[in-house]
């Protein structure tokens, strides 16, 4: 399958939107942004597509783990880890637990962050080795069956951002809302997601692959195919790199699993097919 690439143009269009509209701004980290408020892509999900960035090597198993981490409800980020993802590591450290005056959580405990909020929400967060099973609101599961069975409905919406627990989380969420659309007519779905906050550098890539892949798994326990997914980003970061390259050719993923149960997909059920790639641009996070 050779599918044409217009989500890497899409990314790299945002980029010149960014250097060329944007305003300096000042930023919590002390790192300095040049930033632009109120921006909004749509990235192309069909024939199993998947926004994964060509004209730089993304971190696909980071994608994947991370995700699945997310969608168990799951806050320890040592379980993340030990898979050998380690990109909740800084931000769960024993330092920065301090920083944000969490100090009653072990190393490793985010707590209530977004897996948390999506699988249960409302619930008393006390801390991430407890079993929260059946405890608030299972918000994927909601929107699972609604798309099964209110397939027009316009409430099928997942939130991550819970005012009550903004200050138990070591970070706040960035990627705060999604709502899912059905077409029945043509047996599709599409994902809008809204970000707060994004650094197009290092989170945005990340970002619009993770709920792309979300889209396909959803599709795919509801019997249904990925059409796109818009991305409103309230806040974005400058990158100054990777406008010159051509993109390669749109990856597509496959969801090997048989099941329709989302919590029994697994990473070995995820396979990522025809992804060629330029060299990869380091780039550092700033807390």
């Amino acid at each position: 399958m050779n599918v044409k690439n217009t989500n890497d143009r899409v990314y790299l269009d945002l980029i010149e939107n960014v250097l060329v509209n944007g305003n300096v701004r000042h930023d919590r980290t002390g790192t300095g942004t040049v930033s632009k408020f109120g921006v909004t892509c749509e990235y192309d999900l069909s024939r199993q597509s998947i926004p994964l960035l060509t004209t730089k090597k993304m971190y696909w198993k980071g994608v994947v783990e991370e995700l699945l981490w997310f969608i168990s409800g799951c806050t320890d980020s040592k379980i993340l880890s030990s898979k050998g993802v380690k990109i909740w590591d800084l931000n769960t450290s024993t330092s920065f637990l301090e920083k944000r005056k969490l100090t009653h959580y072990r190393e490793g405990d985010a707590g209530p962050i977004y897996g948390f909020q999506w699988r249960h929400y409302g619930a008393k967060y006390e801390g991430c080795e407890e079993d929260y099973t059946g405890k608030g609101i299972d918000q994927l599961l909601k929107c699972v069956d609604l798309i099964r069975n209110d397939p027009y409905s316009r409430r099928i919406v997942m939130t991550a951002w819970n005012p009550l627990c903004i200050d138990e989380m070591v970070l706040p969420p960035c990627h705060i809302s999604v709502q899912f659309y059905v077409e029945p007519e043509e047996d599709t779905l599409s994902c809008m997601m809204v970000q707060r906050s994004g650094d197009i550098g290092l989170g945005v890539p990340f970002n619009i692959a993770s709920y792309g892949l979300l889209t396909h798994i959803i599709a795919h326990c509801c019997g249904l195919k990925a059409k796109k997914l818009v991305h409103t980003m309230n806040h974005v970061d400058d990158l100054r790199k990777q406008t010159t390259r051509k993109p390669y050719a749109s990856p597509y993923v496959r969801i090997l699993s048989d099941s329709i149960d989302i919590d029994a997909i697994t990473a070995r059920d995820i396979m990522l097919c025809g992804y060629k790639h330029h060299e990869p641009i380091p780039l550092n996070m700033s807390v």
